[in-house]
């Protein structure tokens, strides 16, 4: 029997429909909107309808193969992938002006990307026809980096295979990285909760958010009746999320399933961002990296640097049982040395399940409502 269970939440509790959503339309602002890159070739709006949605996320994920792939590298935070597809797309588009700007591109490429060199670059980009293909993006990566390389870190080497120009700019740690984060949590908060989330107005003002639209992966009724078995068997149950705090627990809240989880047990992407500005050189610290399943094992008290040193003993990885949709949720549970349900409920769905057989994951489950039964 197990002492804990930590749930992912995306792709386990939530759908993770939304948040691709999000992550699609702050790549198409930082593309098209004039306050970033301001490529002509669509009319940007801060208020997109439904269907325009449906068709930015279509066109520019290639109907969802670029998340696909950056998923079966471990990316499992919305942040990172916002953050890869840009800038990759960025690379492509300086490739483009590179004949005519050699000398601007290598300083911008070689230095932190900056609001202002986002500028600098859109200055260059006036009265060029500029071809943003997106689907350039799995050609670069469908043979990816090596093991022991994080694909982030990648993007240096697509920058000097596509540029020819050596940088150690694209990284986790970066002032780009952390315009993507801010500008992505923009369109998922909306204007009003923007300032509790990042402390500042929006810079692009005029999002509704997609807080309010949150979609369970099955009827919350559902969810309550499992959790509340689990509870009642005396086994602590928690959460380990690449989302921020806000974005769980008022979702969560408002679907009354807040309860059922112990508070100390409640990692988010808050805590690992925390981890990493304390300790920079730790970085990447988010899924794969097993942190936040550690510090919901420990509680969330713990010291975080107590957290990202601590290794769980055989006896004690027999004791939890992480739930999550994404391989990323695998990698960091092996890494732990703990047991892992694989819920069949993420992007891919069923056809998950030949890539967890493959992984041996030790239980495989059509939705989270079975996890009792494999008590």
């Amino acid at each position: 029997m197990f002492d804990l269970i930590l749930f992912d939440v995306d792709g386990v509790l939530l759908s993770e429909e939304r948040y691709f959503d999000a992550s699609a339309l702050t790549v198409w602002e930082m593309l098209y909107s004039g306050k970033y890159l301001g490529i002509p070739n669509e009319d940007f709006s801060p208020d997109p309808a439904e269907q325009e949605i449906i068709r930015i996320r279509k066109e520019l994920f290639i109907n969802d193969q670029v998340l696909s792939l950056m998923k079966s590298y471990g990316i499992n935070a919305n942040w990172d992938m916002v953050y890869l597809s840009f800038s990759h797309q960025l690379i492509v588009i300086l490739q483009q002006i590179l004949p005519g700007h050699r000398v601007e591109i290598e300083k911008m490429i070689t230095q932190e990307i900056t609001r202002e060199s986002i500028q600098k670059i859109s200055s260059l980009l006036v009265n060029k026809k500029i071809q943003v293909d997106y689907g350039s993006f799995i050609e670069d990566f469908s043979s990816g980096p090596n093991k022991d390389q994080s694909i982030l870190y990648y993007l240096n080497d697509v920058a000097e295979k596509r540029l020819g120009i050596k940088t150690t700019v694209f990284s986790p740690s970066s002032t780009l990285w952390e315009i993507c984060q801010e500008t992505f949590q923009e369109w998922y908060l909306g204007d009003q909760l923007v300032p509790e989330s990042i402390g500042r107005e929006a810079y692009q003002s005029g999002k509704k958010g997609f807080l309010s639209n949150e979609i369970p992966i099955v009827a919350p009724a559902q969810i309550a009746e499992t959790l509340g078995a689990l509870r009642e068997k005396g086994i602590k149950l928690g959460i380990g999320t690449g989302r921020p705090t806000i974005e769980t627990i008022i979702p969560l809240r408002e679907m009354g399933l807040l309860p059922y989880f112990d508070p100390e047990r409640i990692i988010t992407a808050t805590h690992v961002l925390e981890a990493e500005n304390r300790f920079p050189e730790r970085i990447p610290l988010a899924k794969p990296h097993p942190f936040c399943y550690i510090k919901g094992w420990l509680g969330a008290g713990h010291d975080d640097r107590d957290v990202i040193d601590y290794q769980l003993n055989a006896s004690d990885g027999k004791k939890l049982l992480i739930v999550g949709d994404s391989v990323a949720d695998y990698l960091a549970a092996k890494e732990i040395g703990c047991c892992f349900a694989a819920t069949l409920t993420g992007l891919t769905g069923q056809e998950a399940r030949a890539k967890f057989e493959e992984l041996q994951a030790d239980f495989i489950v059509n939705d989270m409502t079975e996890i009792p039964s494999i008590l």
